[in-house]
């Protein structure tokens, strides 16, 4: 994934976590904010040590990239995607993964063929 698809900078990442909206499952948090300044969407990846070793770290980091990468033309443009990892994260293959962000993201509203709710809410 280009580096122009990636927050990096922390000012980013407080941003998108301040203003944006969170939903979650048991394996990923997504916080998202819309934004109407760039062409595609960028994410930015928090993934603890408490999931396990840097191996396994990196590992989830690529999966996620992926997952994203694949479902790059479902994701309505633009916006800003922080995604937290949580523990069962760590033991998924690719393909949950990729259905379970579809889930969390289909829940925030951002996949294409889903509704946008009326009310900018946050949902933990």
């Amino acid at each position: 994934m280009n580096s122009n698809y990636r927050i990096k900078k922390n000012s980013e990442f407080q941003n998108v976590f301040k203003n944006g909206n969170s939903t979650a499952n048991r394996q990923f948090v997504v916080y998202v904010l819309k934004r109407s300044d760039q062409p595609q969407f960028r994410i930015g990846l928090s993934v603890s040590k408490r999931i396990g070793n840097a191996v396994t770290r990196n590992r989830v980091k690529r999966l996620v990239r992926e997952s994203f990468h694949q479902l790059s033309d479902q994701i309505k443009f633009p916006y800003d995607f922080v995604v937290i990892a949580r523990k069962p994260a760590s033991d998924m293959s690719f393909e949950e993964v990729k259905s379970s962000l579809m889930h969390v993201l289909n829940r925030a509203h951002v996949l294409k063929g889903t509704k946008q709710s009326g009310k900018g809410r946050k949902t933990r």
